[in-house]
């Protein structure tokens, strides 16, 4: 049978959006047909589980869980307070024991044990992160922007974009407990943002919000503690003259794992880059204009041949074709409107989260 996908794209709601929108994906096509909206109070990140059954959403109250049934419909299942200020992003561990929220306002991490019939348990426990950053602006006080595990699921990176810092965590059994083993210190006001692993899971690529750079680090976890090894730093930008008013957004790999891509809001704009199989360097191929503003998501179809961008300031998603033989975009119809969106994900029918 041929495969079927939805979209999901989870929005801030103080506008027109209800919350999570649910799209037709014609992959063929590249493109994104709005089915409904589901209400969520502030649905700014989602994600699914690792059985594919359900999809967990940001909210004002903390955090809910969804069922997903054969269409990609959602069911509200329940609801947990994750005791602190709205989370910004989630992840699960590789048994989907437990689901992880970073909390950017409060400096926080939160640990939640999930059920086998998918509602959200308990909480297991929360940790605040501690220091100072820069004095400049915003980025002074801890911001924990993405906490994602490490492919071995033996420790969980929670990525703090406020003190320069990824701070590494492993999971304290029987009490649940998350204990703090190493920090991976990123260079002063660089704004480290997201944290993604190659398919291998032998490389670690960390975005940079102020610097606006890729830093690409080997990673090893078969010693007793976690092993980083910076590789590389690559530039986001398009155009390097007016770095003070970029800021690194979104990264994403493609489903064959051979190219990286990340979108850079000021610049307005997707990089794409070339990823070395032996080493998992980046060698950039392009960088260019999206026709949207502050793209803050962005989401390779499951082909690899197409793009989908969430445009937050411009209240967009644009979609395009990727030339990779000749490093284009190719823009596909018009931008469709959408109210706030910040974060997308594709879904495979009965299946599972497109990994991303």
């Amino acid at each position: 049978m041929e495969k079927k996908y939805v979209a999901y794209v989870g929005t801030y709601t103080h506008g027109d959006s209800k919350g999570i929108h649910i799209y037709d994906v014609d992959v063929e096509e590249g493109t994104l047909k709005e089915r409904t909206q589901i209400p969520v109070r502030n649905a700014s990140y989602i994600t699914m589980s690792k059985n594919g059954k359900y999809l967990y959403s940001i909210e004002d109250e903390g955090v809910a869980v969804f069922s997903i049934d054969a269409n990609g419909d959602l069911t509200r299942i329940n609801s947990i307070n994750i005791d602190g200020m709205r989370g910004c992003f989630l992840s699960t561990d590789e048994t989907g024991q437990y689901l992880a929220v970073s909390g950017y306002h409060d400096g926080k991490v939160t640990l939640i044990a999930t059920s086998p019939d998918g509602s959200l348990d308990r909480l297991l426990d929360g940790v605040y992160h501690k220091g100072l950053g820069s004095v400049a602006e915003r980025n002074f006080r801890p911001h924990v922007n993405c906490v994602r595990p490490t492919p071995d699921n033996k420790y969980l990176c929670a990525v703090d974009n406020g003190i320069d810092q990824v701070k590494i965590y492993k999971i304290q059994k029987p009490q649940n407990k998350l204990k703090l083993v190493d920090v991976l210190r990123s260079p002063r006001e660089s704004g480290p943002r997201i944290i993604r692993f190659s398919a291998n899971g032998k490389v670690a690529y960390i975005l940079h919000e102020l610097s606006n750079e890729i830093h690409v680090y080997s990673y090893d976890g078969t010693g007793k503690n976690p092993k980083f090894e910076l590789l590389q730093k690559v530039s986001t930008l398009s155009d390097e003259l007016d770095e003070l008013h970029d800021a690194a957004s979104g990264m994403v790999l493609a489903p064959d794992g051979k190219h990286l891509f990340c979108s850079t809001a000021g610049d307005n704009s997707v990089a794409m880059y070339d990823v070395d199989p032996e080493t998992g360097c980046l060698t950039k191929k392009f960088a260019l204009p999206i026709s949207g503003e502050y793209p803050k998501d962005l989401a390779i179809f499951p082909d690899g041949k197409h793009l989908a961008v969430a445009n937050h300031e411009s209240n967009t998603i644009t979609t395009f074709t990727i030339d990779y033989e000749n490093n284009l975009l190719v823009m596909k119809g018009k931008p469709q409107k959408i109210e706030t969106p910040n974060c997308i994900k594709f879904y495979e029918l009965g299946g599972k989260q497109v990994r991303k």
